[in-house]
Order: structure tokens, then sequence, then C-alpha cells
């Protein structure tokens, strides 16, 4: 069996419908903090969303690194 060939057209919508899932996500745990009383629960989430930034700040270059190689046709 051959494998598939590497098809990254899509890559810049992919990555760009992660990072709105993410920050939504991120939204969504903020207000559950705003609102939860149980430490635990808090600290949680709080460790949760730094999680989430710092995999935003990974999400946001590796979608300028392809729409850099989109504009470059691939190469």
């Amino acid at each position: 069996m051959k494998p598939n060939p590497d098809n990254r057209k899509d890559n810049v919508e992919k990555i760009q419908f992660n990072i709105d899932s993410t920050i939504k996500n991120i939204r969504l745990a903020d207000k559950m903090i705003s609102k939860t009383d149980d430490p635990k629960t808090r600290k949680a989430l709080e460790e949760k969303n730094e999680r989430r930034e710092d995999a935003l700040s990974y999400m946001r270059s590796e979608i300028k690194d392809e729409a850099q190689s989109r504009e470059n046709n691939y190469k």
C-alpha cells in the first residue's frame, strides 16, 4: 500500500479552526472560573487555560508558516 500524499491545501483553515476552538474554550473556562467556589476546580481550569495559551502561540506560529508556504506554492 502506498501512503497518502501530503496534502497541505487546507492546513491554514484547519489550524484557524483549532485556534478559534481554543479561544472559545478559554472563554468558557474563564466563565466557569468566575462562577466556581471550588479552589481545586478553579486551579485546574486556570492551569488548563495556561496550556491553551501556550498552544495558541504555537498554532499562530504554525499558521504563519503554512500561509507563507501556501504563497510560495508549497516549495
